[in-house]
């Protein structure tokens, strides 16, 4: 019995978040999100960017065309430095912010950064923004949910429900971020190979010492 109530009052929370989701938004041919009802678009110099209220946050998605020079990325490393330097730039931006639990995601086949920036007026007023960062080389997509502190505990269905709505055509593919698939040397690898390599240096260094010794020995042996 406490378990129905607990799950009722569960969905009170929870589903109200999936009703406030209005019809799919589209971003562009390849990108689809749904968010709720009201949705303001502006369009600055190529520069989309949506933007509604949700019953407990508010959610901002922009798609920001890449420069036509931008270079092709040759491979996942490159890829994740990209998507560092977004997440270092979004966070200056913000003045006192701190990006906090910045991980890497999938959304199809693309590679994507997750991170949540905290900020505080000094007044004691905490909001936080979930990021969601997709990169190609045409374009770059941030799709953010922001929420005060005091709705922390509410906002999950809503959020949740928000990422989950983000649809990726299958035209895009990971050759659509970076060319090369091969992933190089993991850092555990190299640090193996430095190990032994120096580990082959020492022993190399204690032969040499002992051959001088035997050499020296021989000397002293044959003057006497």
């Amino acid at each position: 019995m406490k378990k129905a109530i607990i799950s009722s009052i569960l969905l009170l929370y929870i589903l109200p978040a999936f009703c406030q989701l209005g019809k799919p938004v589209t971003v562009d041919s390849l990108v689809t999100v749904t968010m709720p009802p009201g949705v303001q678009k502006k369009d600055t110099l190529g520069q989309q960017v949506y933007s509604a209220n949700g019953l407990y946050g508010y959610m901002v998605v922009i798609r920001a065309p890449n420069p036509k020079n931008t270079r092709v990325l040759k491979r996942e490393r490159d890829l994740n430095r990209v998507l560092k330097d977004y997440v270092k730039g979004i966070q200056g931006q913000s003045g006192n912010g701190s990006a906090q639990n910045v991980r890497d995601t999938v959304m199809g086949t693309l590679d994507a950064k997750v991170f949540t920036l905290r900020t505080d007026d000094g007044n004691g007023n905490i909001l936080y923004r979930n990021f969601v960062l997709l990169y190609t080389t045409d374009a770059t997509y941030t799709f953010e949910y922001g929420y005060p502190d005091n709705r922390k505990e509410l906002v999950k269905g809503e959020y949740t429900s928000f990422v989950k709505s983000i649809k990726i055509s299958p035209e895009l593919n990971s050759r659509d971020q970076y060319i090369s698939k091969a992933k190089g040397l993991s850092r555990n690898t190299m640090i193996a190979i430095g190990a032994g390599a120096l580990l082959v240096i020492i022993i190399a260094v204690i032969l040499l010492v002992r051959r001088k010794k035997r050499r020296r020995h021989s000397r002293h042996s044959a003057s006497h």
